[in-house]
């Protein structure tokens, strides 16, 4: 059995953190191949080490001096060095790097978080180092190579038969380094995972997995035990944020498990992540709720617009002018509504407006702000007669004004705008309905 394990910035953060992973490795035999992130935020550590590398970068560009800020982040590398005893040598390395600082790309200076970090880890458990650079391929357009990836593994895998990798980056064909997006070390896991045709993907965090809700607005809210991956990239849009929702991919498409673990709690069950989940009469009628706030909409009035086959397409032409995202688009017969993030639009609603009515000739045009929307996802919603009831009663009797509705034909989820004071009250009604009562 082939387990890839990959540990977030708060598990790596410190020595006693590297401890805990040692532990959790030396536990399982199958889990042979590693992903480490950076250094994050632990303990008396209040920075993470991505983010004061790219506080070095500005304070490059900005002309300032960077070596005091460098030199919290050699402190930090040099410090769980000493208090775990370990041989690596990185000093000469970091001094290196500190001197060609200034004249370096900012993707390769970031990735060195979790270059040095993935370099002591892989020292710390005895196992070998593998450069991310040589393995992870990347295309000229940012996507990934799965084909030179999967036989620069191979090669490696004629030599190691385990390894720590560094998450978060990779190479471009002509050799130059290429980082992911924030969080990016999640994606590099489950690209290994799928490489190596792995039995299970299991991603170390903070948090015991999944939540049926935000507990800062719920307290104690029930553990989610099994998600598909279609709920958690609902969930994950909508603001769920344990796993970078990129990550889903690779694994997706190979049918391999994710477990979402805590390193703090090893023995907690976490998350499982799968494509299919059998409907069972044991699971909540709903898997969960998350919400974003910030959007707005613009409300375009035509009569017999739903017999002008060219309208919502010249709508969605003019957002597109201005490099705004659609979200969501309900529509009526002589109406249609036009849903955006608020802060996308919010220094040019009169010039979108102005070209809106040059575009198609509306009857009436409405925006409207402070628009909330909160996501009921769940696989079984689909197999249980009146679900959309039970909501929109759970959020009548708490007297809050539904906005919009949105509800796909597959029924995994319905979507509901209510203004943003509303918000929080919108999801303890339905949690309160759907779960539990809540205070």
């Amino acid at each position: 059995m082939i387990k890839i394990t990959k540990f977030g910035g708060s598990s790596v953060a410190n020595a006693i953190q590297f401890q805990k992973v040692k532990n959790i490795i030396s536990a399982d035999e199958s889990r042979r191949f590693v992903v480490i992130s950076a250094a994050g935020k632990a303990g008396e550590d209040k920075n993470k080490i991505t983010d004061l590398l790219y506080l070095c970068r500005a304070h490059v560009d900005y002309h300032v001096d960077y070596h005091g800020i460098f030199g919290m982040i050699k402190e930090r590398f040099l410090r769980i060095k000493k208090e775990l005893g370990l041989s690596v040598e990185i000093e000469d390395e970091l001094n290196e790097l500190e001197d060609k600082l200034p004249g370096i790309s900012t993707d390769e200076l970031v990735s060195r978080g979790e270059y040095f970090t993935s370099k002591m880890m892989a020292d710390y458990l005895g196992f070998p180092f593998v450069d991310a650079k040589d393995v992870i391929r990347f295309n000229y357009d940012g996507s990934v190579d799965f084909e030179a990836t999967g036989n620069a593994l191979n090669v490696e895998l004629l030599k190691n038969d385990r390894f720590v990798l560094p998450g978060f980056y990779g190479s471009l064909p002509d050799g130059t380094i290429k980082v992911l997006s924030r969080g990016g070390s999640d994606i590099t896991g489950s690209i290994l995972a799928k490489c190596l045709h792995a039995d299970m993907y299991e991603n170390w965090t903070d948090v015991s997995g999944f939540m049926m809700a935000d507990p800062r607005i719920i307290e104690n809210p029930c553990h989610i035990d099994r998600i598909t991956y279609a709920e958690l990239r609902e969930l994950s849009y909508m603001g769920a944020s344990v796993l970078h929702e990129d990550a889903v991919f690779p694994v997706k498409e190979a049918n391999i498990p994710i477990n979402v673990l805590n390193t703090n709690k090893p023995e907690d069950p976490g998350t499982i992540i799968l494509d299919h989940i059998e409907p069972s009469e044991k699971d909540h009628r709903i898997t969960g709720i998350a919400g974003r706030k910030g959007f707005a909409a613009f409300t375009l009035y035509k009569q017999h617009m739903v017999e002008d086959v060219s309208f919502l397409s010249k709508c969605i032409d003019v957002f597109a002018k201005y490099g705004v995202s659609v979200e969501h688009m309900p529509t009526g017969i002589d109406s249609a509504s036009m849903v955006v993030k608020e802060k996308d639009v919010a220094s040019r609603i009169y010039d979108i407006i102005a070209d809106l009515r040059e575009a198609v000739n509306p009857d009436d045009i409405k925006y409207v702000n402070n628009i909330s929307i909160v996501a009921c996802v769940g696989r079984n919603m689909a197999t249980r007669v009146g679900t959309s009831g039970r909501l929109f009663t759970a959020l009548g009797e708490e007297h809050v004004n539904v906005k919009l509705i949105i509800q796909a034909f597959d029924e995994i989820n319905i979507l509901v705008g209510v203004a943003t004071e509303d918000f929080e009250k919108a999801i303890k009604a339905i949690y309160g309905n759907f779960v539990r009562s809540v205070k």
